[in-house]
């Protein structure tokens, strides 16, 4: 969620820089810097804090440039710092990333052993010495790009410069959005719409895998496979660029491939990935708590549910998930040495409000899983836990579902190691899985042609059943969730070792059923259920990873195979496809997908 802006101009480019990053503050940041090509050397100016303090930094040292490249950067490989700051610079060349390059560390040590050097601790600088290197071995700056982004592994989108290209500035993007921006003369390369809004309407939108040369009169851009691509010219009303949809028909569909970015920068405020150790902000003692009690609503709860499987799981800490709109009323029993946590998106849920100041009430510690960091929960609580997710414009929640359940992945962590459940060693190892998820995600979106081709048929049901055991089963009530709000299909979500106990007497050959279960633990037990509803007629849509896939019973209609991953991020993998099933059936279903009937984006009133 960094902000990215280049500007190949035909004037001074410092001005407009800062100008575009002043649009791009509400991504939120902790440092920012611009670079500019002077006489055939590229010159940097940054500063550690907001943008005032970079402004200062040029008041005195001014840079007099017509191509450029600025940065807001929210600290992710190193702590906010001006050495850490964008642009980062190797050799010849010098850049600006959004993401987080999750082989930086076998990189920078491989690249050290060539004699190389580094000054910062990010893994931006990694990027930048291996073009460095590529231009050293002889190849021109768009085949250097290109072989550098072939060793990365992670989610990234850059900005780069080259000295003696006076007239270039090269981008790319994989789990990280970037845009183009045509102009008369001009050409300009942002992380979104609004960065290039002050300067031109007409963007077009890379897609997963681009790379991209502008100069003053073109911009090349390239496929994931390197051959040349065209991509759309749409008009941007510049006003409208901050809930701009892009290349997206809905807010809905953007957000879901919001997610990788929105994830990165969740994780990222969590963990510490130089150390590969948890960093909870709060000053929570996880050791000396009784229990936890999460309150929420709608699929805030599901995430909540999600969390109680994490922390009981790895921590051995006892959680309850209640519905916020229940809880008060049936006058539970609490203690105050337990800790409550609302989950709200918005941090305005009425029910939710009402729940954590009944618990308050009881002495309870208090924490809340918000979005908004000036809400009303958030000012209230002694703890506020951001998902750093950014706007959420469409009613069904998507991308603030997976960032919630990223910061309960790295809360459950937290506390494993500090209640002695894990050690070092296997916090690190977790940590370092966690970092893997904005990829995998970004890799579980790209399922969307096949999740659409199953939609066309579950859009003719008039009942859809979802199945998961363990931390799938909180998946599957969220994806039935999911259905009936976008669709107005009927959907219940069940733990499948439930299907005998009564559900299984819906099973006919016109009622979809979705099961969730990549291979885990719990596979084998999936795979029966799987059997029992085909036995029964049952058209069974079956969602797994690449093992599943070769272990599933024959039989099932479609098989939908996401990613492989760690069990620990399988919720977050296998989030994508759900979300995605939903969405289709509704567009094939000529439904208002934004904003559904009778529903509302924040429940304000009981």
């Amino acid at each position: 969620m960094c902000g990215i802006i280049g500007i190949v101009g035909t004037g001074s480019v410092q001005e407009r820089l800062i100008e575009s990053l002043k649009r791009l503050e509400y991504r939120g940041y902790d440092s920012a810097g611009i670079a500019g090509v002077v006489d055939g050397h590229v010159q940097r100016r940054r500063a550690a804090g907001k943008i005032k303090a970079l402004e200062d930094v040029l008041a005195g040292d001014p840079l007099n440039a017509t191509v450029g490249i600025g940065h807001t950067r929210w600290a992710t490989h190193g702590g906010p710092s001006t050495r850490n700051a964008h642009p980062h610079t190797a050799g010849r060349v010098t850049l600006v990333h959004n993401g987080i390059i999750e082989n930086y560390s076998e990189l920078r040590e491989a690249l050290k052993a060539k004699g190389r050097t580094f000054e910062s601790d990010t893994d931006t600088e990694v990027i930048a010495a291996l073009v460095d290197s590529e231009l050293g071995s002889g190849k021109p700056p768009v085949e250097a790009l290109k072989a550098a982004l072939d060793q990365l592994s992670g989610a990234y989108a850059i900005g780069v410069l080259i000295d003696g290209e006076d007239d270039l500035i090269m981008g790319a993007r994989k789990g990280s959005p970037l845009v183009v921006g045509y102009g008369k003369g001009e050409m300009f390369l942002g992380s979104d719409a609004l960065a290039v809004g002050p300067f031109t309407n007409r963007i077009a939108y890379l897609e997963e895998g681009d790379y991209v040369a502008i100069d003053h009169g073109q911009a090349r851009i390239f496929d994931v496979a390197g051959k040349p691509a065209k991509r759309e010219i749409r008009t941007v009303v510049a006003s409208a660029a901050l809930v701009e949809k892009g290349n997206y028909r809905h807010f809905m569909e953007k957000e879901i491939h919001d997610q990788p970015e929105g994830c990165q920068r969740t994780i990222a405020a969590y963990v510490d990935t130089l150390t590969d150790r948890t960093a909870i902000l709060g000053g929570i003692d996880f050791a000396g708590l009784e229990r936890i009690q999460i309150v929420a609503c709608g699929t805030a709860h599901i995430a909540g549910l999600m969390g109680k499987y994490l922390i009981e799981q790895l921590a051995d800490l006892p959680v309850d998930v209640e519905i916020a709109s229940e809880f008060r009323y049936r006058k539970p029993s609490l203690r105050a040495g337990s800790l409550a946590v609302a989950i709200s998106q918005s941090g305005e849920t009425a029910d939710t409000l009402a729940a954590l100041r009944y618990c308050q009430a009881a002495g309870m510690q208090s924490a809340a899983i918000v979005n908004a960091t000036e809400s009303t929960m958030a000012r209230e609580v002694d703890v506020v836990w951001p998902i750093h997710c950014g706007p959420e414009i469409g009613v069904a929640s998507t991308k603030a579902f997976t960032a919630q359940i990223s910061v309960l992945t790295a809360l459950a962590i937290a506390a494993a190691r500090a209640r002695g459940k894990i050690d070092e060693a296997e916090e690190q190892r977790m940590v370092r899985v966690l970092m893997e998820a904005p990829r995998l995600i970004a890799e579980s979106i790209q399922l969307e042609e096949a999740v659409r081709l199953v939609a066309v048929e579950i859009a003719k049901a008039r009942d859809v059943l979802y199945l998961g055991r363990g931390p799938m089963y909180p998946l599957a009530l969220e994806g039935a969730l999911k259905l009936k709000e976008l669709s107005y299909i009927h959907a219940e979500g069940y733990a499948a070792g439930e299907l005998k106990h009564g559900p299984i007497a819906l099973v006919d050959d016109k009622t979809p059923i979705v099961i969730l279960a990549p291979f885990d633990s719990y596979f084998e037990k999936s795979a029966s259920n799987m059997s029992e509803v085909m036995a029964r007629g049952g058209q069974v849509v079956f969602i797994t990873d690449p093992e599943g896939q070769r272990h599933a019973p024959a039989g099932a209609r479609v098989v939908v195979t996401a990613p492989r991953c760690d069990p620990l991020i399988a919720p977050l993998v296998m989030s994508a496809p759900i979300q995605l099933l939903a969405y289709y059936v509704a567009v094939q279903k000529g439904a208002d997908v934004d904003q559904p009937r009778n529903l509302a984006k924040s429940v304000t009133v009981e």
